[in-house]
Protein backbone atom coordinates (compact mmCIF):
# COMPACT_ATOMS: atom_id res chain seq x y z
CA UNK A 1 0.00 0.00 0.00
CA UNK A 2 1.39 3.03 -1.09
CA UNK A 3 0.76 6.42 1.16
CA UNK A 4 3.06 8.59 -1.50
CA UNK A 5 1.04 12.09 -2.03
CA UNK A 6 -0.93 11.45 -5.25
CA UNK A 7 -1.01 15.01 -5.78
CA UNK A 8 2.35 17.80 -6.07
CA UNK A 9 2.17 20.38 -2.85
CA UNK A 10 0.98 23.87 -3.61
CA UNK A 11 4.06 26.25 -2.93
CA UNK A 12 3.56 28.71 -0.60
CA UNK A 13 1.96 32.40 -1.14
CA UNK A 14 4.26 35.36 -0.36
CA UNK A 15 1.30 36.46 1.81
CA UNK A 16 1.12 32.84 3.67
CA UNK A 17 5.07 32.34 3.90
CA UNK A 18 5.51 35.87 5.70
CA UNK A 19 2.94 34.61 8.18
CA UNK A 20 4.51 31.00 8.58
CA UNK A 21 7.71 33.28 9.24
CA UNK A 22 5.71 34.04 12.67
CA UNK A 23 5.99 38.04 10.95
CA UNK A 24 3.85 39.98 14.11
CA UNK A 25 4.76 43.61 12.76
CA UNK A 26 2.20 45.66 11.92
CA UNK A 27 1.29 45.76 7.94
CA UNK A 28 3.44 49.02 6.79
CA UNK A 29 0.70 52.08 5.56
CA UNK A 30 -2.44 51.49 4.87
CA UNK A 31 -3.85 47.96 3.84
CA UNK A 32 -6.81 47.40 1.72
CA UNK A 33 -9.68 45.88 3.82
CA UNK A 34 -9.61 43.05 0.44
CA UNK A 35 -5.78 42.63 1.39
CA UNK A 36 -6.06 40.64 4.47
CA UNK A 37 -10.25 39.68 4.70
CA UNK A 38 -13.54 38.99 2.91
CA UNK A 39 -16.56 41.43 3.81
CA UNK A 40 -18.69 38.31 2.69
CA UNK A 41 -22.22 40.34 3.34
CA UNK A 42 -22.32 44.57 2.19
CA UNK A 43 -23.57 45.15 5.49
CA UNK A 44 -21.94 42.24 7.66
CA UNK A 45 -20.37 43.56 10.91
CA UNK A 46 -17.20 41.52 10.90
CA UNK A 47 -15.02 40.68 7.80
CA UNK A 48 -13.11 37.10 7.91
CA UNK A 49 -9.27 37.62 8.02
CA UNK A 50 -7.30 35.51 5.01
CA UNK A 51 -4.35 35.61 6.56
CA UNK A 52 -3.12 36.40 10.49
CA UNK A 53 -3.29 40.74 10.89
CA UNK A 54 -0.93 41.92 13.32
CA UNK A 55 -2.08 44.15 15.76
CA UNK A 56 -1.90 47.79 15.32
CA UNK A 57 -2.64 47.60 11.50
CA UNK A 58 -4.47 50.34 9.39
CA UNK A 59 -7.21 48.61 7.35
CA UNK A 60 -8.78 50.67 4.67
CA UNK A 61 -12.90 49.96 4.34
CA UNK A 62 -14.95 50.04 1.29
CA UNK A 63 -16.00 53.22 1.85
CA UNK A 64 -13.34 55.12 2.68
CA UNK A 65 -12.94 54.93 5.85
CA UNK A 66 -10.07 53.29 8.02
CA UNK A 67 -9.71 51.15 11.02
CA UNK A 68 -7.39 49.53 13.36
CA UNK A 69 -6.28 46.35 14.93
CA UNK A 70 -6.43 46.72 18.47
CA UNK A 71 -4.79 42.87 18.86
CA UNK A 72 -3.20 40.57 16.17
CA UNK A 73 -6.50 38.65 14.28
CA UNK A 74 -5.61 35.22 13.73
CA UNK A 75 -6.60 33.61 10.24
CA UNK A 76 -10.35 32.38 9.70
CA UNK A 77 -11.49 35.32 12.77
CA UNK A 78 -13.53 37.86 12.99
CA UNK A 79 -12.44 41.36 12.16
CA UNK A 80 -15.32 44.22 13.59
CA UNK A 81 -15.59 46.47 10.71
CA UNK A 82 -18.37 48.79 12.18
CA UNK A 83 -19.10 49.03 15.94
CA UNK A 84 -21.88 47.35 17.22
CA UNK A 85 -23.82 48.09 20.55
CA UNK A 86 -23.54 45.82 23.86
CA UNK A 87 -26.75 43.39 23.10
CA UNK A 88 -26.95 44.50 19.55
CA UNK A 89 -26.77 41.67 16.68
CA UNK A 90 -23.60 41.15 15.01
CA UNK A 91 -23.86 39.96 11.47
CA UNK A 92 -22.39 37.61 8.97
CA UNK A 93 -23.66 36.29 5.38
CA UNK A 94 -26.01 38.63 6.28
CA UNK A 95 -27.78 37.04 9.49
CA UNK A 96 -27.33 37.16 13.04
CA UNK A 97 -24.66 35.05 14.04
CA UNK A 98 -24.85 36.27 17.98
CA UNK A 99 -24.81 39.35 20.31
CA UNK A 100 -22.36 41.35 21.49
CA UNK A 101 -21.81 41.34 24.82
CA UNK A 102 -20.65 44.62 25.55
CA UNK A 103 -19.70 47.69 22.54
CA UNK A 104 -17.90 46.52 20.03
CA UNK A 105 -15.47 48.80 18.49
CA UNK A 106 -14.39 48.90 14.74
CA UNK A 107 -11.04 47.08 14.43
CA UNK A 108 -11.69 44.66 17.68
CA UNK A 109 -10.92 40.85 17.00
CA UNK A 110 -14.73 39.47 17.59
CA UNK A 111 -14.89 35.79 19.22
CA UNK A 112 -16.02 34.38 22.15
CA UNK A 113 -15.00 37.14 24.97
CA UNK A 114 -16.81 39.45 22.89
CA UNK A 115 -19.74 37.66 21.18
CA UNK A 116 -22.52 35.64 22.37
CA UNK A 117 -25.33 33.65 21.48
CA UNK A 118 -28.21 35.57 19.78
CA UNK A 119 -31.81 33.45 21.69
CA UNK A 120 -34.16 35.66 19.57
CA UNK A 121 -36.93 33.84 17.40
CA UNK A 122 -36.22 33.33 13.63
CA UNK A 123 -39.14 33.87 11.01
CA UNK A 124 -40.11 30.79 9.73
CA UNK A 125 -41.16 30.61 5.82
CA UNK A 126 -42.20 27.39 4.37
CA UNK A 127 -41.30 27.27 0.30
CA UNK A 128 -40.74 30.92 -0.12
CA UNK A 129 -36.91 30.73 -2.29
CA UNK A 130 -38.02 27.78 -4.09
CA UNK A 131 -35.20 27.16 -6.73
CA UNK A 132 -35.11 26.24 -10.63
CA UNK A 133 -32.18 24.71 -10.86
CA UNK A 134 -30.50 25.42 -14.63
CA UNK A 135 -30.92 22.05 -17.07
CA UNK A 136 -27.35 20.74 -17.15
CA UNK A 137 -25.61 21.76 -20.41
CA UNK A 138 -24.93 18.03 -20.99
CA UNK A 139 -25.78 14.29 -18.98
CA UNK A 140 -23.24 13.16 -16.57
CA UNK A 141 -21.89 9.37 -16.26
CA UNK A 142 -20.54 7.45 -14.28
CA UNK A 143 -18.80 3.85 -14.37
CA UNK A 144 -20.78 1.77 -11.55
CA UNK A 145 -22.33 -1.83 -11.03
CA UNK A 146 -26.23 -2.04 -11.99
CA UNK A 147 -27.70 -3.85 -8.95
CA UNK A 148 -30.94 -6.32 -9.34
CA UNK A 149 -32.63 -3.81 -7.03
CA UNK A 150 -32.29 -1.12 -9.63
CA UNK A 151 -29.83 0.75 -7.84
CA UNK A 152 -26.35 1.04 -8.61
CA UNK A 153 -23.15 1.13 -6.88
CA UNK A 154 -19.44 2.80 -6.75
CA UNK A 155 -17.55 -0.37 -4.97
CA UNK A 156 -18.03 -4.32 -4.82
CA UNK A 157 -17.49 -5.16 -0.95
CA UNK A 158 -17.98 -8.16 1.11
CA UNK A 159 -19.14 -6.76 4.39
CA UNK A 160 -19.32 -8.59 7.61
CA UNK A 161 -22.19 -7.21 10.12
CA UNK A 162 -21.94 -8.11 13.97
CA UNK A 163 -25.61 -8.10 15.51
CA UNK A 164 -23.87 -7.52 19.01
CA UNK A 165 -20.79 -6.78 20.07
CA UNK A 166 -20.04 -9.92 21.43
CA UNK A 167 -19.27 -10.99 17.59
CA UNK A 168 -17.24 -8.29 16.65
CA UNK A 169 -13.70 -9.61 17.35
CA UNK A 170 -14.61 -13.04 15.75
CA UNK A 171 -16.13 -10.46 12.70
CA UNK A 172 -12.51 -8.72 12.58
CA UNK A 173 -10.57 -12.01 12.75
CA UNK A 174 -12.50 -12.91 9.77
CA UNK A 175 -11.61 -9.93 7.89
CA UNK A 176 -8.24 -9.79 8.82
CA UNK A 177 -7.84 -13.16 6.80
CA UNK A 178 -8.69 -11.16 3.46
CA UNK A 179 -5.49 -8.41 3.78
CA UNK A 180 -3.00 -8.43 1.79
CA UNK A 181 -2.20 -10.07 -1.20
CA UNK A 182 -4.98 -12.72 -1.09
CA UNK A 183 -7.40 -10.36 -2.58
CA UNK A 184 -5.12 -9.88 -5.65
CA UNK A 185 -6.88 -12.91 -7.83
CA UNK A 186 -10.00 -10.96 -7.45
CA UNK A 187 -9.46 -7.24 -8.40
CA UNK A 188 -12.91 -6.31 -8.92
CA UNK A 189 -13.79 -7.27 -5.42
CA UNK A 190 -12.85 -3.82 -3.43
CA UNK A 191 -12.51 -5.67 -0.18
CA UNK A 192 -14.19 -7.40 3.05
CA UNK A 193 -14.91 -5.40 6.35
CA UNK A 194 -15.90 -5.75 8.90
CA UNK A 195 -18.32 -3.55 10.54
CA UNK A 196 -18.60 -3.91 13.66
CA UNK A 197 -20.60 -1.83 16.78
CA UNK A 198 -20.83 -1.71 20.65
CA UNK A 199 -24.65 -2.46 21.25
CA UNK A 200 -26.87 -5.26 19.94
CA UNK A 201 -28.28 -6.37 23.86
CA UNK A 202 -29.25 -5.19 27.06
CA UNK A 203 -31.79 -3.14 25.20
CA UNK A 204 -35.36 -3.43 24.95
CA UNK A 205 -35.74 -4.74 21.62
CA UNK A 206 -38.57 -2.54 20.82
CA UNK A 207 -37.05 0.54 21.65
CA UNK A 208 -36.06 3.37 20.31
CA UNK A 209 -32.34 2.91 20.52
CA UNK A 210 -32.73 -1.12 19.42
CA UNK A 211 -35.01 0.04 16.03
CA UNK A 212 -32.02 2.37 15.29
CA UNK A 213 -29.79 -0.14 15.66
CA UNK A 214 -31.27 -2.30 13.35
CA UNK A 215 -31.88 -0.04 10.81
CA UNK A 216 -28.71 0.93 10.58
CA UNK A 217 -27.51 -2.31 9.97
CA UNK A 218 -30.68 -3.12 7.81
CA UNK A 219 -29.29 -0.24 6.20
CA UNK A 220 -25.45 -1.21 5.32
CA UNK A 221 -27.18 -5.12 4.48
CA UNK A 222 -28.82 -3.93 1.24
CA UNK A 223 -26.46 -0.73 0.66
CA UNK A 224 -25.88 -0.72 -3.06
CA UNK A 225 -22.41 -1.12 -2.57
CA UNK A 226 -22.45 -4.30 -0.71
CA UNK A 227 -21.54 -7.31 -3.57
CA UNK A 228 -21.90 -10.11 -0.57
CA UNK A 229 -23.02 -10.18 3.12
CA UNK A 230 -22.21 -12.15 5.97
CA UNK A 231 -24.04 -11.36 9.22
CA UNK A 232 -22.31 -13.03 12.46
CA UNK A 233 -23.97 -13.03 15.62
CA UNK A 234 -23.18 -15.00 19.48
CA UNK A 235 -26.81 -16.86 19.82
CA UNK A 236 -28.48 -15.14 22.89
CA UNK A 237 -28.22 -11.57 21.95
CA UNK A 238 -31.78 -9.25 22.06
CA UNK A 239 -31.30 -8.61 18.45
CA UNK A 240 -29.93 -11.61 16.83
CA UNK A 241 -28.56 -11.81 12.68
CA UNK A 242 -31.99 -13.20 12.23
CA UNK A 243 -33.79 -9.68 13.44
CA UNK A 244 -31.43 -7.84 10.88
CA UNK A 245 -32.67 -10.03 7.82
CA UNK A 246 -35.99 -10.35 8.50
CA UNK A 247 -36.54 -6.62 8.74
CA UNK A 248 -34.26 -6.28 5.43
CA UNK A 249 -35.21 -5.85 1.16
CA UNK A 250 -31.97 -7.99 0.23
CA UNK A 251 -31.56 -7.78 -3.00
CA UNK A 252 -32.06 -11.05 -5.46
CA UNK A 253 -28.02 -10.95 -6.50
CA UNK A 254 -26.74 -10.33 -2.64
CA UNK A 255 -25.61 -13.59 -1.81
CA UNK A 256 -25.89 -14.05 2.02
CA UNK A 257 -24.35 -16.12 4.79
CA UNK A 258 -25.32 -16.37 8.58
CA UNK A 259 -23.17 -17.93 11.38
CA UNK A 260 -23.96 -17.94 14.96
CA UNK A 261 -20.86 -18.25 17.02
CA UNK A 262 -22.25 -20.72 20.17
CA UNK A 263 -23.72 -22.79 17.04
CA UNK A 264 -20.97 -23.31 14.89
CA UNK A 265 -18.45 -24.12 17.91
CA UNK A 266 -17.01 -20.87 19.04
CA UNK A 267 -14.74 -18.32 18.28
CA UNK A 268 -12.08 -20.37 15.92
CA UNK A 269 -14.65 -22.65 14.34
CA UNK A 270 -16.58 -19.13 12.92
CA UNK A 271 -13.71 -17.93 11.79
CA UNK A 272 -12.95 -21.06 9.60
CA UNK A 273 -16.64 -21.10 8.55
CA UNK A 274 -16.67 -17.57 7.54
CA UNK A 275 -13.12 -17.36 5.50
CA UNK A 276 -14.93 -20.27 3.64
CA UNK A 277 -17.96 -18.39 3.07
CA UNK A 278 -16.72 -15.67 1.79
CA UNK A 279 -14.20 -17.57 -0.42
CA UNK A 280 -17.08 -19.07 -2.02
CA UNK A 281 -18.52 -16.01 -2.95
CA UNK A 282 -15.53 -13.93 -4.17
CA UNK A 283 -15.55 -15.49 -7.93
CA UNK A 284 -19.14 -14.62 -8.30
CA UNK A 285 -18.73 -11.15 -6.77
CA UNK A 286 -15.59 -10.34 -8.98
CA UNK A 287 -17.47 -11.49 -11.81
CA UNK A 288 -19.49 -8.19 -11.90
CA UNK A 289 -18.15 -5.21 -14.10
CA UNK A 290 -18.41 -1.33 -14.37
CA UNK A 291 -21.18 -0.41 -16.92
CA UNK A 292 -22.32 3.26 -17.68
CA UNK A 293 -24.57 4.71 -15.37
CA UNK A 294 -26.56 8.49 -15.67
CA UNK A 295 -25.04 10.84 -12.78
CA UNK A 296 -29.17 11.09 -11.25
CA UNK A 297 -28.26 7.29 -10.24
CA UNK A 298 -25.35 8.81 -7.86
CA UNK A 299 -26.34 9.30 -4.25
CA UNK A 300 -24.44 11.91 -2.67
CA UNK A 301 -23.34 11.99 1.05
CA UNK A 302 -22.83 15.95 2.60
CA UNK A 303 -20.80 16.20 5.69
CA UNK A 304 -18.52 18.35 7.27
CA UNK A 305 -16.05 17.91 10.43
CA UNK A 306 -13.28 20.25 12.32
CA UNK A 307 -14.87 23.10 10.55
CA UNK A 308 -13.05 26.24 10.44
CA UNK A 309 -13.78 30.34 9.67
CA UNK A 310 -13.37 29.42 6.13
CA UNK A 311 -15.73 26.32 5.40
CA UNK A 312 -18.49 28.54 4.85
CA UNK A 313 -16.46 30.51 2.20
CA UNK A 314 -14.31 28.00 0.27
CA UNK A 315 -15.22 23.99 1.04
CA UNK A 316 -19.11 23.97 1.98
CA UNK A 317 -20.63 26.64 -0.79
CA UNK A 318 -17.86 24.59 -3.39
CA UNK A 319 -19.76 20.96 -2.64
CA UNK A 320 -22.98 23.43 -2.24
CA UNK A 321 -22.46 23.76 -6.28
CA UNK A 322 -21.63 20.21 -6.88
CA UNK A 323 -24.51 19.15 -5.19
CA UNK A 324 -26.76 21.60 -7.33
CA UNK A 325 -24.96 20.01 -10.42
CA UNK A 326 -25.97 16.50 -9.32
CA UNK A 327 -29.80 17.48 -8.17
CA UNK A 328 -29.86 19.42 -11.62
CA UNK A 329 -29.65 16.13 -13.30
CA UNK A 330 -32.29 13.78 -11.31
CA UNK A 331 -29.61 12.97 -8.44
CA UNK A 332 -29.81 12.53 -4.64
CA UNK A 333 -27.91 14.40 -2.29
CA UNK A 334 -28.05 14.07 1.75
CA UNK A 335 -27.61 16.89 4.32
CA UNK A 336 -27.05 15.85 7.50
CA UNK A 337 -25.81 16.62 11.57
CA UNK A 338 -29.14 18.33 12.90
CA UNK A 339 -27.40 20.29 15.84
CA UNK A 340 -25.53 21.68 12.62
CA UNK A 341 -28.59 23.63 10.89
CA UNK A 342 -29.74 25.22 14.14
CA UNK A 343 -29.62 28.66 13.86
CA UNK A 344 -29.76 28.24 10.04
CA UNK A 345 -32.86 26.45 9.73
CA UNK A 346 -35.35 29.67 8.06
CA UNK A 347 -32.76 29.05 5.47
CA UNK A 348 -34.16 25.19 4.45
CA UNK A 349 -37.36 25.83 5.25
CA UNK A 350 -37.66 28.27 2.99
CA UNK A 351 -36.94 26.36 0.37
CA UNK A 352 -39.19 23.08 1.50
CA UNK A 353 -41.13 21.59 -1.12
CA UNK A 354 -44.28 21.59 1.66
CA UNK A 355 -45.11 23.02 4.87
CA UNK A 356 -44.94 19.44 6.16
CA UNK A 357 -41.28 18.79 4.80
CA UNK A 358 -40.32 22.17 7.17
CA UNK A 359 -42.57 21.11 10.19
CA UNK A 360 -40.80 17.63 10.10
CA UNK A 361 -37.12 19.16 10.29
CA UNK A 362 -38.38 21.86 13.19
CA UNK A 363 -40.09 18.54 14.63
CA UNK A 364 -36.19 17.20 14.83
CA UNK A 365 -34.83 20.51 16.11
CA UNK A 366 -37.42 20.82 18.94
CA UNK A 367 -36.14 16.72 19.74
CA UNK A 368 -32.87 17.70 19.93
CA UNK A 369 -33.11 21.17 21.76
CA UNK A 370 -35.08 18.54 24.79
CA UNK A 371 -32.02 16.46 24.39
CA UNK A 372 -29.93 18.47 24.85
CA UNK A 373 -31.36 20.35 27.67
CA UNK A 374 -31.89 17.15 29.38
CA UNK A 375 -28.02 16.57 29.08
CA UNK A 376 -27.50 19.64 31.19
CA UNK A 377 -26.72 21.39 28.14
CA UNK A 378 -27.92 23.76 25.11
CA UNK A 379 -27.14 23.28 21.32
CA UNK A 380 -24.29 26.46 21.19
CA UNK A 381 -22.46 23.81 23.07
CA UNK A 382 -21.82 22.40 19.72
CA UNK A 383 -19.10 24.84 18.22
CA UNK A 384 -15.59 22.67 19.52
CA UNK A 385 -12.19 23.76 20.77
CA UNK A 386 -11.07 23.00 17.12
CA UNK A 387 -13.54 25.25 15.42
CA UNK A 388 -13.11 27.94 17.96
CA UNK A 389 -9.23 27.95 17.52
CA UNK A 390 -10.33 27.66 13.48
CA UNK A 391 -12.69 31.12 14.34
CA UNK A 392 -15.74 30.34 14.64
CA UNK A 393 -17.87 31.59 17.74
CA UNK A 394 -21.68 30.15 17.71
CA UNK A 395 -23.48 27.39 17.20
CA UNK A 396 -25.52 30.00 14.84
CA UNK A 397 -22.28 31.07 13.19
CA UNK A 398 -21.12 27.66 12.44
CA UNK A 399 -24.70 26.47 11.19
CA UNK A 400 -24.86 29.22 8.67
CA UNK A 401 -21.73 28.20 6.67
CA UNK A 402 -22.48 24.40 7.31
CA UNK A 403 -26.13 24.61 5.49
CA UNK A 404 -24.09 25.64 2.54
CA UNK A 405 -22.87 22.76 1.97
CA UNK A 406 -26.96 22.18 0.70
CA UNK A 407 -26.49 24.81 -2.51
CA UNK A 408 -29.54 26.04 -3.17
CA UNK A 409 -31.66 23.18 -4.13
CA UNK A 410 -35.04 22.61 -2.61
CA UNK A 411 -35.36 20.87 0.12
CA UNK A 412 -37.84 17.59 -0.53
CA UNK A 413 -37.32 15.55 2.40
CA UNK A 414 -36.51 15.05 5.74
CA UNK A 415 -35.55 11.39 7.14
CA UNK A 416 -34.86 9.61 10.63
CA UNK A 417 -31.82 8.38 11.20
CA UNK A 418 -30.54 5.78 8.58
CA UNK A 419 -34.03 5.49 7.02
CA UNK A 420 -33.42 4.74 3.40
CA UNK A 421 -33.48 8.07 0.92
CA UNK A 422 -35.45 7.14 -1.49
CA UNK A 423 -36.51 10.76 -3.28
CA UNK A 424 -34.47 12.26 -5.55
CA UNK A 425 -33.48 16.00 -4.90
CA UNK A 426 -31.79 17.44 -1.61
CA UNK A 427 -33.26 15.63 1.37
CA UNK A 428 -32.27 16.32 4.65
CA UNK A 429 -31.04 13.62 7.57
CA UNK A 430 -31.66 13.68 11.30
CA UNK A 431 -27.99 13.02 12.82
CA UNK A 432 -25.76 13.87 15.48
CA UNK A 433 -22.89 15.88 14.59
CA UNK A 434 -20.10 13.70 15.58
CA UNK A 435 -18.82 12.57 12.27
CA UNK A 436 -18.53 9.18 12.86
CA UNK A 437 -21.87 8.72 13.74
CA UNK A 438 -23.69 10.89 10.99
CA UNK A 439 -21.60 9.37 8.10
CA UNK A 440 -23.03 6.14 9.31
CA UNK A 441 -26.50 7.21 9.29
CA UNK A 442 -25.81 8.78 5.86
CA UNK A 443 -24.64 5.55 4.43
CA UNK A 444 -27.06 3.49 6.17
CA UNK A 445 -29.59 6.00 3.85
CA UNK A 446 -27.81 4.85 0.75
CA UNK A 447 -25.16 7.26 0.25
CA UNK A 448 -22.88 5.88 -2.50
CA UNK A 449 -20.29 8.06 -2.17
CA UNK A 450 -19.74 11.00 0.74
CA UNK A 451 -17.73 14.16 0.48
CA UNK A 452 -16.81 15.64 3.47
CA UNK A 453 -15.09 19.07 3.98
CA UNK A 454 -12.81 19.93 6.99
CA UNK A 455 -10.74 23.16 8.20
CA UNK A 456 -8.79 21.43 11.06
CA UNK A 457 -8.06 18.19 9.31
CA UNK A 458 -10.17 15.74 9.83
CA UNK A 459 -9.49 12.09 8.48
CA UNK A 460 -12.73 10.24 7.98
CA UNK A 461 -13.40 7.39 5.65
CA UNK A 462 -16.49 5.34 5.54
CA UNK A 463 -16.55 2.13 3.90
CA UNK A 464 -18.37 0.66 1.89
CA UNK A 465 -18.69 4.12 0.59
CA UNK A 466 -15.53 6.23 -1.00
CA UNK A 467 -15.04 9.75 1.04
CA UNK A 468 -13.60 12.80 -0.30
CA UNK A 469 -11.88 15.13 2.06
CA UNK A 470 -12.23 18.39 1.03
CA UNK A 471 -9.73 21.20 2.62
CA UNK A 472 -11.32 24.53 3.49
CA UNK A 473 -7.76 26.44 3.18
CA UNK A 474 -4.57 26.08 1.52
CA UNK A 475 -2.37 25.84 4.82
CA UNK A 476 -4.26 22.50 6.23
CA UNK A 477 -3.96 20.92 2.56
CA UNK A 478 -0.51 21.39 2.29
CA UNK A 479 -0.42 20.32 5.75
CA UNK A 480 -1.69 17.21 5.17
CA UNK A 481 -1.75 16.66 1.82
CA UNK A 482 -1.67 12.87 2.31
CA UNK A 483 -5.36 13.08 3.81
CA UNK A 484 -7.25 15.42 1.32
CA UNK A 485 -8.25 15.12 -1.88
CA UNK A 486 -8.86 18.44 -2.84
CA UNK A 487 -7.93 22.18 -1.73
CA UNK A 488 -10.71 24.54 -1.52
CA UNK A 489 -8.40 27.37 0.01
CA UNK A 490 -7.74 28.64 -3.30
CA UNK A 491 -10.89 30.28 -3.61
CA UNK A 492 -9.50 32.50 -0.82
CA UNK A 493 -5.38 31.76 -1.75
CA UNK A 494 -5.43 32.44 -5.26
CA UNK A 495 -8.77 33.94 -6.24
CA UNK A 496 -10.41 30.48 -7.93
CA UNK A 497 -14.05 30.94 -8.00
CA UNK A 498 -16.65 28.90 -5.76
CA UNK A 499 -17.95 27.21 -9.38
CA UNK A 500 -14.24 26.13 -10.76
CA UNK A 501 -13.75 24.39 -7.47
CA UNK A 502 -17.62 23.07 -7.19
CA UNK A 503 -17.18 21.74 -10.73
CA UNK A 504 -13.72 20.49 -9.96
CA UNK A 505 -15.42 18.65 -7.04
CA UNK A 506 -18.07 17.18 -9.05
CA UNK A 507 -15.95 15.76 -11.87
CA UNK A 508 -13.96 14.28 -8.81
CA UNK A 509 -17.19 12.69 -7.40
CA UNK A 510 -17.89 11.10 -11.10
CA UNK A 511 -14.30 9.70 -11.06
CA UNK A 512 -14.39 8.56 -7.55
CA UNK A 513 -18.07 6.78 -8.35
CA UNK A 514 -16.27 4.96 -11.53
CA UNK A 515 -13.51 3.78 -9.28
CA UNK A 516 -10.67 5.73 -8.35
CA UNK A 517 -9.63 5.86 -5.17
CA UNK A 518 -9.61 8.30 -2.49
CA UNK A 519 -6.47 9.18 -0.07
CA UNK A 520 -8.49 7.65 2.64
CA UNK A 521 -9.09 4.29 0.47
CA UNK A 522 -5.25 4.36 -0.39
CA UNK A 523 -4.78 4.04 3.54
CA UNK A 524 -7.54 1.36 3.87
CA UNK A 525 -9.49 3.75 6.44
CA UNK A 526 -13.57 3.40 7.49
CA UNK A 527 -14.10 0.50 9.41
CA UNK A 528 -13.30 1.68 12.50
CA UNK A 529 -15.79 4.96 11.23
CA UNK A 530 -18.92 2.40 11.73
CA UNK A 531 -20.85 4.27 14.70
CA UNK A 532 -23.93 3.77 15.05
CA UNK A 533 -26.14 6.41 16.82
CA UNK A 534 -26.98 4.67 20.49
CA UNK A 535 -29.78 5.98 22.14
CA UNK A 536 -32.09 4.77 25.24
CA UNK A 537 -31.32 2.96 28.01
CA UNK A 538 -29.26 0.05 27.99
CA UNK A 539 -30.71 -2.83 30.68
Amino acid sequence: MSITPSRPLLPLSPVAAAVAAGDEAPLPGVVDLAEVALLLRPDDDVAVATRQVPAGTAVRLGDGTTVTTTGTLPRGHKLAVRAVPGGGEVHKYGQSIGRAKGAIAPGEHVHAHNLGMDDGARAYEFGTTRTTLPAPARRDTFAGYRRSDGRWGTRNYVGILTSVNCSASTARLIADQFRGPVLDAYPHVDGVVALTHDTGCGLVPTSEGAQVTLRTLRGYATHPNMAGLLVVGLGCEMLPGSAVLDGAALRDDLPVRTLTIQETGGIRATVRAGVAAITEMLPEIDALRRTEAPASELVLGLNCGGSDGFSGITANPALGHASDRLVAQGGTSILAETPEVFGAEHLLLRRAVSEDVGRRLLDRLDWWQDYAAAGGGTLDNNPSPGNKAGGLTTILEKSLGAVAKAGTADLVAVHEYAEPVTERGMTFMDTPGYDPVSVTGIVAGGATVVVFTTGRGSVLGCKPTPSIKVATNSDTYRRMSEDMDLDAGRIVETGASVEEVGDELFAMILAVASGEQTVSEELDLGADEFVPWQLGAVT
